[in-house]
């Protein structure tokens, strides 16, 4: 059975709170990050990520939820984001998000696709798979820095590990809210 509309409100502002925390982590980063290629990199895609709030955004309105809305994730999951966003050296950054984050979200989105109805949800499964694409792409574009400064790289992939693996099921990062209790009829 699928999601209900309640719970895919759920996902959606999860989704949409994931990115605007990510978007604004980058944001802090661009001015601290030494390396002006990174600055670039982080600016190009702290865009994308804008992007995807914003669709995710106004998908809340079209899912019975304020438009804009945001849900935090799981406590887990937040503590996880907090940590992320705490990193301050250039390849920790780099590594952690392209690496880290971005893989562990991809399982997280594709977990998703594979629960949703892609009829009674197609506009979810349209941002989300926009998304992906738009992931494919930032990769992409964080390989060719490395490429052209293999020394923004971390040696040590522990941390970038338990980033990835932080998503796994969008259940296990959606706080969904309960569901309504229904008043008892009277016979």
């Amino acid at each position: 059975m699928g999601l209900s509309v309640r719970e895919r409100a759920d996902v959606v502002a999860t989704f949409r709170f994931i990115s605007v925390y990510l978007m604004e982590t980058l944001a802090r980063w661009v001015p601290t990050t030494p390396e002006l290629e990174v600055k670039v990199l982080f600016g190009r895609h702290l865009w994308d990520l804008a992007q995807h709030a914003d669709a995710f955004g106004k998908r809340t309105a079209e899912l019975r939820l304020a438009v804009q809305a945001s849900r935090e994730p799981t406590t887990q999951f937040m503590k996880v984001l907090k940590e992320f966003a705490q990193v301050g050296d250039t390849a920790e950054r780099v590594d952690g998000f392209y690496a880290g984050v971005m893989p562990g979200l991809e399982v997280v989105y594709r977990n998703f696709l594979d629960t949703t109805d892609p009829i009674m949800d197609e506009p979810t499964v349209r941002i989300v798979e926009r998304v992906l694409i738009d992931f494919t792409r930032m990769r992409d574009d964080r390989e060719k820095l490395r490429t052209e400064q293999p020394e923004i790289a971390l040696t040590e992939n522990q941390w970038v590990s338990k980033l990835s693996e932080a998503g796994g099921s969008f259940r296990d990062i959606v706080d969904f809210r309960p569901a309504p209790q229904t008043p008892a009829t009277v016979s």
